[in-house]
């Protein structure tokens, strides 16, 4: 199966990415800083170490294509249900928005992923 081109893909999920980076620990920083801190560290060190060999270029440990999309799915729910927790509704909306159109343009992505390639 050959790689979709997935530049808009790829551009929806780092928005959505960085969404959840700001928005999770902003979230969890009135109960703890810790969890806080703890939430970064997963939302981009997980990320960052574990990924499917043909979906990245460099790769520091190998993980099956159902994983990153654990991942990705993570960082999805992660930034919508931070977004409703935090901003008003007229933030969240947008965000919703931007998670719902990662979902689809993903799909062709994670099709290859579960291929195994």
């Amino acid at each position: 199966m050959e790689r979709p081109d997935d530049r808009h893909a790829s551009a929806l999920r780092f928005a959505t990415e960085l969404v959840a980076w700001v928005a999770t620990p902003w979230a969890l920083w009135s109960y703890s800083w810790v969890l806080a801190v703890l939430s970064l560290v997963v939302l981009i060190g997980l990320p960052t170490v574990f990924s499917t060999p043909g979906d990245k270029a460099n790769v520091i440990v190998a993980v099956p294509g159902w994983v990153t999309i654990v991942l990705v799915l993570l960082q999805l729910v992660a930034a919508v249900v931070s977004a409703w927790w935090i901003w008003s509704v007229w933030a969240a909306v947008p965000v919703s928005l931007l998670a719902a159109a990662t979902l689809v343009t993903e799909r062709p992505r994670w099709r290859l992923l579960l291929a195994g390639g």
